[in-house]
């Protein structure tokens, strides 16, 4: 027995030792075939059946939820009162990404086309597509302010002209036709006469657009010459930056494409993307860690600064001719109609804007702009 022991103590020594030695060699050696694996998996890549797979058909759902501002007293208004408005909805919509014309080129870039289709989910919106509303008529009030500086005689034919299609101020329409489009004279006429100003000839929605598109010709980094860039977007229709802004600052075309990230994060680390619908590149900055079912998280917000006007942030002189801070004016890519993008309920805006409109409530809980993203 004690010879047994003798042994047993001894087998027990050895393993020990060797574990205390392909511990201490996984310590410094784990984390680079991690890394390793990591790139590999990472860089965009036929070969990577299961990733690529992923990259080209985004297998997570994306949902858009829209909801709408129901104008509350449209008579008031024109009688010189504040607006009221009422927010109505959420109307989800599933999205469903896949991207075609996929061209891989020498240079470690990828080139392809992203289409996008939406399809109304009942069961997770409150309301249906049925739903009337009534909003601001966007093309009565955008003809209006591109017609100001005619003469007068002409703007007065217009005005009658707008009268005659029982075109006003306001417009009540269906959640549907808003959104998807719906027959107007008035588009006929201005399509007829002022060519160019609205983005097609067809019926006249919101998200008219959106349906069945793409967001443009993306040509991005595969990963594959180095994994810090991949997912950069190199250049956008040909474009290394666009022409709406005023410097060459505004106008640069940064970061992704919006869906993805190089890996290895740090909190120092920022997510800069390039957006179409919104005309200019944006950039998240962190706020804090979190965790979501076991997974560790970094959350990135918009900075208080992204809307800011340029006098309270200097670099965004290039994105004026400005109004409060909080609002970004897209006119210079939307054909010269007056657009303006926003937090919603003007959230991190000037709180001035508030008091313009009833019926707003802004919380970073149900406002702000966000991306948890695993590091």
């Amino acid at each position: 027995m004690a010879v047994n022991k003798s042994k047993v103590s001894a087998g027990f020594i050895v393993v020990g030792v060797l574990a205390v030695f392909f511990g201490t060699v996984l310590v410094f050696v784990g984390p680079i075939i991690i890394n390793d694996q990591v790139v590999k998996n990472t860089i965009i890549d036929p070969k990577n059946d299961l990733s690529y797979t992923m990259w080209k058909d985004i297998p997570v759902p994306f949902f858009m939820s829209v909801y709408f501002f129901h104008v509350l007293n449209p008579q008031e208004i024109l009688n010189g009162e504040k607006p009221m408005v009422e927010q109505r909805g959420p109307y989800v919509y599933r999205k469903q990404c896949q991207k075609k014309n996929i061209t891989f080129h020498p240079n470690s870039t990828v080139s392809y086309r992203e289409y996008r289709t939406y399809f109304f989910e009942p069961s997770m919106s409150v309301g249906n597509e049925s739903d009337v509303v009534t909003i601001p008529n966007m093309l009565v009030l955008g003809a209006s302010v591109m017609l100001e500086d005619l003469p007068y005689a002409l703007r007065l034919l217009i005005s009658a002209t707008f009268k005659s299609f029982n075109e006003g101020p306001f417009l009540t329409k269906t959640v549907g036709e808003l959104m998807w489009g719906y027959d107007s004279k008035l588009v006929e006429f201005l399509n007829r006469y002022l060519p160019g100003m609205l983005p097609s000839s067809g019926k006249f929605g919101l998200f008219a657009e959106f349906n069945n598109s793409n967001t443009g010709l993306f040509t991005i980094h595969t990963g594959r010459d180095d994994i810090r860039n991949v997912h950069k977007v190199d250049s956008w229709n040909g474009l290394n930056e666009v022409r709406y802004w005023r410097t060459p600052q505004c106008n640069m075309i940064n970061g992704t494409a919006g869906q993805m990230w190089p890996p290895f994060m740090t909190k120092e680390s920022t997510l800069p993307f390039y957006s179409p619908d919104a005309c200019r590149s944006l950039e998240l900055v962190y706020q804090r860690p979190g965790e979501m079912n076991g997974i560790p998280l970094y959350r990135y917000v918009a900075p208080k600064t992204m809307f800011a006007n340029g006098t309270d942030y200097a670099p965004n002189e290039g994105f004026c001719p400005c109004r409060q801070s909080g609002l970004l004016n897209v006119s210079s890519c939307r054909h010269n109609s007056p657009v303006f993008i926003s937090h919603p309920h003007f959230f991190n805006a000037d709180p001035v804007l508030l008091d313009y409109v009833l019926g707003l409530h802004p919380t970073e809980e149900e406002h702000g702009l966000f991306i948890d993203i695993h590091p």
